[in-house]
């Protein structure tokens, strides 16, 4: 039985290549995006996996977008909250606004995605759900008091869900990327680039595919006994 995934933030950096994984290993693929038409046209073009548009923050939408997935892929067996944004400031020059974002994005998707699928899977008595947590909301960072924050909450919200998914069979962890070269981080001027990796044990940033590879491992049924979990992918730079 072909499964279905759905990546949320599926057609770019991280989630570009969870996705494209997740297709080679022979799941049904679905990935939404929240604002970058032309490069969800590029990405079906090319992958062949369909793309759905909406912004994880409304819940709304959210079951919207969902019900449309499953009417046009079917039950969706496993949920990557990959989907993130950044708004960083020091915290004495953070706006009520860029706070608020940061959360209603990153962790409140979360509640937002997940919500919809859990009953679903419940009844089935199957489902992985996969949170891409970070490496800051680990240990935390100067000027990302929103995006830690957010992302520590990602791991609570995963290690308290997984206890109530797992008698049903649903399995809930978290993998916490460390710096990854997607195009954000190989935007930044080279000076800062190369502080970031004199920080990293392993001497070099990590690839997308990486991240995909814990992620596709967490989705397999070789993963059933794994979970509230945390994988952290981060090259040696944090231990947790």
């Amino acid at each position: 039985m072909q499964r279905t995934a759905l990546v949320t933030g599926g057609s770019r950096g991280i989630g570009e290549a969870i996705s494209k994984t997740l297709k080679s290993q022979g799941y049904n693929v679905a990935a939404t995006y929240a604002g970058n038409d032309e490069k969800a046209a590029a990405f079906t073009e090319e992958t062949g996996i369909k793309t759905y548009k909406w912004d994880v923050s409304d819940y709304d939408a959210c079951v919207e977008g969902i019900a449309k997935v499953e009417e046009e892929n079917g039950p969706i067996d496993i949920l990557v909250n990959n989907a993130g944004i950044t708004r960083d400031a020091p915290f004495h020059k953070m706006k009520l606004e860029q706070w608020k974002q940061v959360i209603d994005t990153n962790l409140s998707g979360m509640f937002n995605m997940t919500h919809p699928v859990w009953p679903g899977m419940r009844e089935r008595g199957f489902g992985r759900i996969i949170n891409i947590s970070s490496l800051n909301g680990q240990k935390g960072q100067f000027g990302q008091v929103n995006y830690s924050s957010a992302k520590a909450g990602d791991i609570g919200f995963t290690r308290a869900l997984a206890q109530e998914g797992a008698a049903k069979g649903i399995t809930v962890n978290a993998v916490c990327p460390g710096y990854i070269a997607t195009e954000m981080v190989m935007a930044v001027p080279e000076k800062v680039r190369e502080a970031i990796i004199g920080q990293i044990p392993v001497g070099r940033l990590g690839e997308p595919e990486e991240i995909a590879a814990c992620v596709s491992f967490l989705a397999s049924e070789e993963a059933g006994f794994m979970t509230g979990a945390t994988l952290s992918a981060n090259g040696g730079q944090f231990f947790s």
